[in-house]
């Protein structure tokens, strides 16, 4: 399972922790670093058994769960920058006088306005939740989305593709299975996704590739790699340096 498919699969307990625990390893459902259980981790002249260790690692790498979910694009959250900004400082425990001066905005009323109109999509939030579950459960049959990678660009209907149309696509342009030729690159943006995600798929999420190593991968599959690479940092699949010294899937 990639790591975008473990977030969207967690539970709202185990986002809020950032991993889920799995038979042999603590699993972070933010960037998919496992940490083995029953193993003692040294850390700066410390030892952490393995869920401690976990906590670590979200510490160092994300700073917290709520920094990383808070970073997230707003078609994923729901805010807007500006509400971003205020919510970080509402969990940093900034008054209302400190939030005032350090965003340099209107009065302390209207900070107190922000939180009552966070509240307030917070209560909006618990009963959709309400409505979605109770719609699943009597919807046992319901076809399921492909899970937007976390890292997307551009939130749209693009990303609309169920379970089922992504095989279709797939069969459809990997005549041989995924990771063969291709017989052709789609001109729908919402196929070129779901290619670009299969791709992805088969990169090694842990490792940084020269542009030659990552060519070398993407060229069998389509003649017109160069475009292939273009799409999949355009999209928000990979990542790289400015001078192009090294490419890697973004988490």
């Amino acid at each position: 399972m990639d790591t975008n498919e473990l977030f969207w699969q967690a539970s709202l307990e185990s986002i809020k922790k950032g991993y889920v625990e799995e038979e042999q390893y603590f699993t972070c459902v933010l960037c998919g670093e496992k940490v083995e259980k029953g193993i003692i981790y040294p850390y700066e002249e410390l030892l952490y058994e393995a869920e401690k260790f976990m906590q670590k690692h979200i510490a160092d790498a994300h700073q917290s769960v709520f920094h990383y979910l808070n970073g997230l694009n707003k078609k994923m959250t729901g805010l807007t920058e500006h509400q971003g900004q205020i919510l970080r400082l509402f969990y940093e425990g900034k008054s209302d006088q400190m939030i005032k001066e350090e965003l340099a905005i209107g009065s302390v009323a209207t900070i107190r306005h922000h939180r009552f109109t966070l509240k307030e999509k917070e209560r909006q939030a618990k009963v959709f939740l309400a409505m979605m579950e109770l719609l699943k459960e009597s919807s046992q049959k319901e076809e399921s989305f492909v899970p937007i990678h976390k890292t997307a660009t551009m939130v749209d209907e693009r990303y609309n593709v169920t379970s089922t149309e992504e095989q279709q696509i797939l069969q459809k342009c990997f005549s041989n299975g995924v990771g063969s030729k291709l017989v052709r690159f789609p001109k729908r943006a919402k196929q070129q996704i779901v290619i670009l995600r299969a791709i992805t798929n088969l990169l090694d999420i842990e490792k940084h590739y020269t542009e030659k190593e990552l060519n070398a991968i993407i060229q069998p599959i389509y003649e017109d790699y160069v475009q292939i690479r273009r799409s999949l940092i355009e999209y928000g699949f990979i990542d790289r340096h400015d001078d192009g010294s090294a490419y890697w899937v973004k988490k």
